[in-house]
């Protein structure tokens, strides 16, 4: 559902320049359109691997092959390429769940043989196991994050090339309050979304080695930049929150022509409309702005929930959709998960995710969290008595409950399978980890 196409945006086309009301005025009117919620969407982002060697690095040239393969095929998502090489598909908007996962599982078929036809395999990971951080993309936007990340210690290049993930979007919600206002969703996001983290954590390795948490890739994103992956101030309505938060994060970069790309440091947005300089900012300038935010649930007309790691298997990935769209978009299930992870509010605290206390518990303990685990006990109950009312197959209400009783009822994530297995093929030498790539 996204529109954003990292790499793929040149310079501002509009030569009249934005003010600061003008600014404020669009991002509360484009980033949470109201209405019934209705639309799914899924952006799901692969790691590369050879399929016989995964600890071997795939070298450029067959990354450009694969990316020159699979952008031929007549897929019905979009299909991009991060800086790393890692492949993500987003799906348009369906109008139902079904639609979604049927359409995004047939664009998955064509790609995995097509890339098995090079010797390729898309790996479901959080972060990558084994590898350290490649950026095969050389872009104005790329060269600019990398400059900018930077700043802040090694995680940004970590999270550029060697992580991926599922995204859920959904529609904002209604205008009106209830359990399907997008008020209430918003809170809904960034409380469900530490319960999500902690049963879908699939990242307990990187470089070779375990590392303390059960999702890496959450830890990195926490640790990669000051500002710009921080939920909004949670002290104001979900409009005026988001507006604030975007005006006063500092821009990442400014497009120029081919590039490179000035990189201003501590520049806001709010700022440059004020300073014009080193030229004045417009419309396009703003819309790009908002796709070098990375808070863990970024309001794009929709919400895109961005905090769960991408799941093993070859359709591991249906079960967070399913379940987060059912938690949000069925009116019963609605109302009844708020009631469950409202008192996660208090183990939050006042400091915003993805770095309050809730959410680095769910990264680093994963279920093991007592807390956590009843949270996501009650959580996949109600997605599963919620998901025939959806529509959901019986092939998807069991590919749920079949992640219930192996994970979540057994206080286990997808990330405490990997590290046993990984642990083992340490301490026997493997080099050929059967069993871990999707």
């Amino acid at each position: 559902m996204s529109s954003d196409t990292p790499g793929a945006h040149g310079p501002p086309g509009r030569t009249t320049p934005i003010g600061e009301g003008e600014a404020e005025d669009l991002l509360r009117c484009i980033c949470f359109k109201n209405g019934p919620p209705r639309l799914v969407g899924v952006e799901l982002e692969w790691l590369l691997h050879d399929r016989d060697r995964p600890r071997v690095p795939v070298a450029p040239d067959r990354l450009d092959a694969a990316a020159s393969a699979v952008g031929a095929l007549p897929l019905n998502a979009a299909l991009t390429f991060e800086p790393g090489g890692q492949l993500e598909l987003s799906s348009r908007p369906a109008d139902s769940l079904m639609a979604c996962i049927n359409d995004t599982a047939a664009d998955l078929v064509a790609v995995r043989e097509t890339l098995g036809r090079l010797g390729l395999a898309p790996a479901g990971f959080g972060v990558d196991p084994w590898h350290p951080p490649r950026r095969i993309l050389r872009r104005p936007r790329y060269e600019a994050m990398e400059t900018v990340l930077d700043r802040s210690g090694p995680a940004g290049r970590a999270m550029m090339c060697t992580t991926a993930s599922v995204q859920v979007c959904l529609d904002a919600g209604e205008e009106e309050p209830g359990p399907l206002g997008y008020g209430r969703r918003w809170q809904l996001a960034h409380l469900l979304g530490a319960v999500l983290v902690a049963a879908f954590a699939h990242s307990p390795f990187r470089l070779g080695r375990p590392t303390p948490w059960r999702s890496t890739r959450q830890s990195l994103w926490a640790d990669l930049d000051p500002l710009r992956t921080l939920a909004p101030a949670g002290q104001l309505p979900p409009r005026d929150a988001w507006t604030a938060y975007v005006l006063d994060t500092p821009v990442l970069c400014i497009q120029e022509g081919e590039g490179p790309w000035p990189v201003p440091e501590g520049l806001t947005f709010r700022d440059w409309i004020r300073r014009g300089e080193p030229r004045r900012p417009v419309r396009a300038d703003l819309d790009y702005h908002i796709t070098t935010l990375f808070p863990p649930v970024r309001p794009r007309g929709h919400l895109e929930l961005r905090m769960i790691d991408a799941q093993p298997g070859d359709d591991g990935w249906l079960v967070p959709l399913a379940v987060t769209t059912a938690l949000f978009d069925d009116p019963e299930a609605a109302e009844t998960v708020y009631r469950t992870v409202k008192p996660l509010a208090e183990t939050a605290g006042p400091l915003a995710p993805p770095r309050n206390p809730l959410w680095t518990g769910a990264a680093r303990d994963g279920l093991t969290d007592p807390e956590l685990r009843a949270a996501a006990a009650a959580c996949f109950d109600l997605a599963l008595e919620a998901l025939p009312r959806r529509g959901a197959t019986r092939g998807v209400q069991d590919a749920v409950a079949g992640f219930r009783d192996r994970y979540v009822a057994r206080g286990r994530c997808p990330a405490d399978d990997l590290r046993e297995r990984l642990m083992s093929d340490r301490h026997h030498g493997s080099e050929h980890p059967k069993g871990t790539l999707s």
